[in-house]
């Protein structure tokens, strides 16, 4: 690497921290990764790497064994281009054209209001540091790098037969060092839309706008049962108790940005009578102690604002569209459904309610089903279709992705635990992952590649306040080089 743009670029291991640090100088959130891949591509062929693109526009980088190393099994090393976007609200950012900014705060590594695209940079970066490197011993190499994980799994499911040549798929968008993934979540998206009618905002009314904002969200499988609150949800309990007594009218409802993103901030306008105005604030304010009251274990910023707005919509829902909205959005389940009776401690479905948008005549509101088992995502499809029909809402389906099914005959499993066990003393935890790999949908064209997912130590991914730890990326490093000198023989 040639130039550098933080102080990250002077952490050790070098090479993977320098490749880290050159990808956040590079605009490349979910759909707007061309830039980033036309870069590596570019670098690929300056070191006379054999590098190609596939229709979908995944990056394919083959590298060839370094010598008495030929007869080893081809190792795919995978990870994906793109990043979460997802700022602070008073953070001036534009992910499509703007730098991450990263900085080391103590152990650890984040970036300045934003989300810090360590998933998956981190293992972006490793692959290409294993590329770059003349001296880890390796059998054949290929590199596998795909667009639009985060967004639709876009690249993953364009991945054709034939592109790779690999026995082996080590992917590395893990998030836990020490845990080791066999196996991940399959999930849906789910798209519930209300038809509104509007009228007049009635005489004598004013406008408020409602916010609630400062909760860690987070990455709608790995955090959901960590207790967070969803912003979303929490708006629509306050609603649901208060609207009719208040003669609350609503004009726009707004919260969330990603639907694999627990909600962090949600905002509601309303009309209400100004003589009520006085009865809202006392009740927001008791409904924000008793959040607090409720949360303040897990939820440790809640803020909510109570403030003057005005407002270019001059019409509010009728009275049996609000009702139908605010009923509909509070019965919606969210969160944790049901806990895996086989992977103790690993949640086998969850609901996540992750974007609702108001326009002059709908409402859509965006969820995403997660689940280990098929019959598990079915059970939320019917759940949310029943909840449709009975509000006379829309609901479609799409963008579905199968789980990762575990082998428990995997040789590579049993490569890494040994050599993990020799390098630590002790065997690494070996675990299903309750989020969206992008494993599952490869063993469509390539059924009887070896896989398994690993990676540094991520917390908070999908929200402003990702971090990566410094100290787990030498060792993600370090397990990487050791595993790629292991790797077995063909037969």
């Amino acid at each position: 690497m040639s130039e550098f743009h933080s102080e990250i670029s002077k952490l050790a291991p070098a090479p993977l921290w320098q490749f880290f640090d050159k990808i956040c100088s590079i605009a490349h959130p979910s759909k707007h990764e061309e830039a980033l891949a036309q870069y590596i591509v570019s670098w690929a062929q300056e070191q006379g790497l054999d590098v190609r693109r596939d229709p979908t526009g995944n990056v394919f980088i083959k590298k060839a064994a370094t010598p008495g190393m030929e007869n080893k099994k081809g190792v795919v090393l995978q990870a994906h281009i793109d990043m979460v976007p997802q700022k602070n609200e008073d953070t001036q950012h534009d992910f499509t054209m703007d730098a991450i900014q990263p900085y080391i705060d103590g152990e650890w590594v984040t970036a300045k209001g934003t989300t810090l695209g360590a998933d998956n940079g981190i293992g972006m970066a490793s692959c290409l540091a294993v590329l770059a490197s003349n001296d880890i011993k390796h059998g054949p190499i290929e590199v596998l790098l795909t667009i639009d994980e985060e967004a639709g799994m876009t690249g993953a499911f364009g991945l054709e037969a034939g592109w790779l040549e690999g026995d082996i798929l080590l992917n590395t968008d893990s998030e836990q060092e020490g845990e080791v993934y066999m196996g991940c979540a399959g999930g849906i998206d789910g798209e519930l839309t209300l038809t509104i009618e509007r009228e007049a905002i009635p005489t004598g009314y004013t406008t408020r706008q409602l916010v609630l904002k400062g909760l860690k969200g987070g990455h709608s499988g790995c955090d959901i049962n960590t207790g967070r609150g969803n912003a979303n949800k929490l708006l629509a309990r306050f609603l649901a108790g208060h609207a009719q007594e208040l003669d609350l009218r609503l004009v726009e409802f707004r919260g969330g940005s990603l639907r694999n993103a627990i909600p962090r901030e949600a905002f509601v306008t309303v009309a209400l009578p100004e003589q009520n105005e006085a009865k809202l604030a006392e009740l927001f304010e008791y409904y924000t102690e008793l959040l607090r009251a409720e949360l303040g274990r897990v939820e440790t910023d809640i803020v909510t604002f109570n403030q003057a707005i005005e407002v270019a919509e001059s019409k509010v829902f009728t009275l049996t569209a609000q009702q139908s909205f605010i009923a509909t959005l509070n019965a919606l389940p969210n969160g944790v459904i049901r806990m895996s009776d086989d992977i103790q401690g690993v949640v086998e479905t969850s609901l996540n309610v992750g974007v609702i948008t108001t326009e002059d005549d709908k409402v859509t509101i965006l969820c995403l089903i997660r689940s280990l088992i098929d019959s598990g995502r079915h059970q939320v499809e019917s759940t949310l279709r029943s909840i449709a029909e009975l509000a006379g809402a829309n609901i479609q389906f799409s963008g579905g992705y199968p789980g990762w099914k575990p082998d428990a005959d995997s040789e590579i499993m049993r490569v890494f635990r040994d050599l993990y066990n020799d390098i630590y003393g002790h065997k690494p935890n070996i675990m299903v992952i309750h989020a969206g790999l992008e494993c599952g949908l490869f063993k469509e064209p390539y059924p009887h590649m070896d896989m398994l997912s690993f990676g540094p130590t991520i917390k908070f991914p999908h929200s402003p306040d990702e971090k990566v730890e410094i100290s787990t990326v030498a060792l993600f490093w370090e397990q990487m080089v050791a595993l790629l000198e292991n790797i077995p023989s063909k037969a």
